[in-house]
């Protein structure tokens, strides 16, 4: 996701690249909060609520799926989608997750909404930014500004159940633990860490925010606050993501 332009002509806009940085394609314009489907072949994205720029996290309405090998976008089947932030997509392709706030009949709360169809559940649980397990069977999200929580999750009933809860990491204000996001094998989170600091009235997590002191982190997954920071320049460093390898023989 790239912010484009100067003043009215401002943009936000979604790409892909390879990993190594290079094959810069575009998606759409106007758009924002991607994430990738399960085998690497789709892209779903929000489309931009207004016309002229708006960098506010939930300024979106839309949700639209691309596809790399057609290069084709497709409208999702619930037309009400709007106000969703930290948008993922489970592995099989069958959920959502997300966070609405202000929108869809929410003031603020972490939904599922149906890959294919129109149901959304309330998945009951307080916080922000859920994110799928590699293997979909469980849940990470930000309980408040000063944790993060792992559970087991199951979408398979008209209920969602979030069971098995607990915190990964806990931190004492003002230092703030966000965008938590497992590894594929479960065992680890990584996370973004600093200091709660306002800058125009932007909350430091949100995308496009300068966030002076911020540092990527790695957690262990199976305790509470063991962790270690694998960035300490604090150059705004957050959202990370994780990668599969292939192991060298």
């Amino acid at each position: 996701m790239a912010d484009e332009g100067k003043d009215a002509q401002k943009v936000r806009s979604v790409y892909y690249v390879n990993a190594d940085g290079a094959g810069r394609t575009l998606v759409a314009r106007n758009a924002r909060d991607a994430c990738w489907n399960g085998d690497g072949t789709a892209i779903a994205y929000l489309g931009g609520e207004f016309e002229q720029f708006n960098d506010s996290i939930i300024a979106n309405k839309g949700l639209f799926i691309y596809d790399l090998a057609t290069g084709k976008h497709r409208a999702h089947p619930n037309q009400q989608i709007q106000h969703l932030f930290n948008l993922c997509w489970s592995p099989d392709g069958r959920w959502f997750v997300a966070t609405v706030h202000a929108g869809m009949g929410y003031d603020h709360a972490l939904i599922a909404i149906e890959g294919e169809g129109t149901r959304v559940l309330n998945l009951g649980i307080p916080g922000c930014r859920p994110e799928f397990s590699p293997d979909g069977k469980r849940i990470a999200w930000t309980p408040n500004d000063w944790a993060l929580r792992v559970g087991d999750l199951d979408l398979s009933g008209d209920k969602p159940k979030v069971t098995n809860q607990r915190d990964v990491v806990t931190s004492a204000k003002p230092t703030k633990v966000y965008h938590i996001d497992l590894s594929p094998d479960a065992k680890y989170v990584a996370f973004s860490r600093g200091s709660f600091e306002k800058r125009l009235g932007r909350a430091p997590e949100n995308v496009g925010t300068p966030a002076e002191g911020w540092n990527i982190c790695v957690a262990d997954a199976t305790t509470t606050n063991r962790w270690v920071a694998i960035t300490t320049d604090g150059h705004s460093n957050k959202e990370p993501d994780w990668v599969f390898v292939e192991k060298k023989p």
